[in-house]
Order: structure tokens, then C-alpha cells, then sequence
């Protein structure tokens, strides 16, 4: 990822702000700085993008928006912060599309998922892609398929730990393929995909942005991309679809949610704001370098289909935390 070397918490302030500011652009919380809260720690993927649209935001809200990094228990404490807060716009969460296996996964949650947030925004959307150390013998997804059924079980593959996207995904993939093959989980997407590219496991759904490199240098094998198009930056590379698993669509995803009870014309500014950030150039060009596109659908919709799905694959796989 693109990530600056960032403290935990940053202000990006209006002073720069145009001076003919749009009219829908009036103060928020009697101009208290906006605050987004993000569910994990600087660097990763969700903090990148909060710190892409904190200054764009600023600019079209005419007040400071804040940054400050709650990372813990896949999202959850962050979360549990935002929904305690005031309904007013001032603290907002900025999460990722663990938001919407959380509920499945863990036995309570410090609050009530479907009526503690008022959906503002996806931003952008970012696909998987299943890599290959080079030296495996499979060359397609059909490989990877007969290898399975010839010998269930005998196949693994790494993913950044239990529940996790890439644990999901693989979950995913043996059930829509109706395989059984053996999750090996790590302490972190970069141990597991350290072990793929040594071959101590074969088989990886790993995140675009931080596989493209290795893809690119031949370090590892791109075998098919888990979004319902061909990605940007792998051309070449199959979607599961095209190359036989129809189905299997898993994309990482960041939701921006304000505090239910917010009002209906703050609710607005805040997502005429996330709306306007999410069209500068900048933005789209950096989204679009790590392999993702701008979200365009209903957010609310999109995150009660994303629970849906995760929730079925969680109860009928059996996953657990641990």
C-alpha cells in the first residue's frame, strides 16, 4: 500500500479551504472537528484510504477532520466507540469489510450491528487475487480444482488468520467448488504471504495491492481475481468466473458510518463530502494504482448483502476466532 509514515492521529484543517465554499457546506457539531475513527492501525489498507479523503473532506466540509487510529479485536473496539458516540457527525468510523463478518464471528459485539450506524459510504472496492508459489505444479484454477478432488485435503492455503478475508475467501472457494482443502493460518497478511512466495504453502488469496510487486517480479504465480471483472492492474489474469468458479466474488471494501440518530441534513453533508473526496483526481488515481474501483451502490444494501453472505459461509463451514 501507499502508506506515509503517519502518527496515530493527524488533523487535516479548512485553512486551505476555497473561500466560496459550496452552500450545502455549513458547519457540523458547531464546527467541532470531524473525527474518523479507523478500525485498524496506520499503514494498513482502511488507513491509507482515511488518510486519501481527511483533507478532501475538510475542504468540502470547511472544518478539521481528524484521524485517529482504535485498532483491535477485527474492528470491533473501534466500532463499539462510534456507536457510543453523539449523533451529531462529528465522529464518524471508517471500517473495513470485516464490518460485515463480525456479527457472525464473534459470540457478542458491544453493540447491535443492525441499528447502532447510519451507512454514509463505501469507497472503493479492491479484489483478491488467488497466487501460486511459482514452483506449484497448477497453472489455472482448474489445476488447483483436479488436485483437490483427487486428494482431499492435500492442498493448503495461508491466509492472515482465522476469519480473516483470505480465510473467507478460501472457505468461499472450497464451498462453491465443493473441495476440501487445509486453511493454515498466520499472525498477519505479510508472514503468510512470506511462506507462499517460499513454498512452505502453495496457495494464497492475497490482496492485490500487496501482491501486484511479486506478481510483477515472478515471485508469485496469479492464477485468477476474485471480482465479477478482470482487474485493472492484471489484465491478463482470469476472473473465477471466466476461469470456471462462478460465484466466487470476494472484494475487500471500506464503509464510512456515522452514529444512528444522525440528522437527515447532516447525514447529507457528510456524504455530499465523502462523495466529493472520492472524486478528486488523486484519489481515484491512487484507487485505482492499488487495483480497485470507486464504489457507485447503495451502501446499506451492499452491506446487509456483504452480512448475508458471510454469515452463510461462517455457519456452514463452521468457522471460528479460534
Amino acid at each position: 500500500m501507499f502508506a506515509p509514515k503517519l502518527s496515530r492521529r493527524r488533523f487535516f484543517g479548512a485553512a486551505a479551504a476555497s473561500l466560496t465554499l459550496p452552500s450545502w457546506a455549513a458547519e457540523i457539531a458547531d464546527g467541532k472537528p470531524v473525527t474518523l475513527v479507523v478500525s485498524y492501525p496506520a499503514g494498513g489498507g482502511a488507513d491509507v484510504m482515511a488518510r486519501l479523503i481527511a483533507p478532501r473532506m475538510a475542504e468540502a466540509l470547511g472544518q478539521s477532520v481528524i484521524v485517529d487510529n482504535k485498532p483491535g479485536a477485527s474492528g470491533t473496539i473501534a466500532a463499539g466507540l462510534v456507536a457510543r458516540a453523539a449523533p451529531d457527525g462529528a465522529t464518524l468510523l471508517l471500517d473495513a469489510s470485516s464490518f460485515a463478518v463480525n456479527p457472525a464471528l464473534f459470540a457478542r459485539l458491544p453493540y447491535d450491528q443492525d441499528t447502532a450506524f447510519a451507512p454514509l459510504a463505501v469507497l472503493a472496492q479492491f479484489p483478491n487475487v488467488l497466487v501460486c508459489t511459482p514452483s506449484f505444479e497448477a497453472r489455472s484454477v482448474a489445476d488447483v480444482l483436479r488436485i483437490a478432488r483427487a486428494k482431499p485435503n492435500s492442498l493448503s492455503y495461508a491466509s492472515s488468520g482465522n476469519g480473516s478475508a483470505q480465510h473467507l475467501a478460501g472457505a468461499l472457494f472450497e464451498q462453491l467448488a465443493k473441495v476440501e482443502m487445509t486453511h493454515v493460518p498466520y499472525r498477519g497478511g505479510g508472514p503468510a504471504l512470506n511462506d507462499v512466495m517460499g513454498g512452505q504453502v502453495p496457495l494464497f488469496f492475497a490482496n492485490v495491492a500487496s501482491s501486484l510487486g511479486h506478481i510483477q517480479s515472478g515471485r508469485l504465480r496469479a492464477l485468477a481475481v476474485t471480482a465479477p471483472v478482470r482487474c485493472r492492474a492484471l489484465p491478463d489474469v482470469m476472473t473465477m468466473a471466466e476461469a470456471g468458479l462462478k460465484g466466487h466474488e470476494v472484494l475487500e471494501w471500506n464503509p464510512v458510518l456515522a452514529p444512528a440518530g444522525v440528522p437527515a441534513v447532516v447525514r447529507e453533508k457528510l456524504i455530499a463530502a465523502i462523495r466529493r473526496a472520492m472524486s478528486d483526481p488523486e484519489v481515484l488515481g491512487r484507487v485505482r494504482a492499488l487495483g480497485g474501483d470507486v464504489f457507485s451502490g447503495d451502501p446499506a444494501q451492499f452491506l446487509k448483502s456483504q452480512q448475508a453472505l458471510w454469515s452463510r459461509v461462517i455457519k456452514e463451514r463452521g468457522i471460528t476466532r479460534e
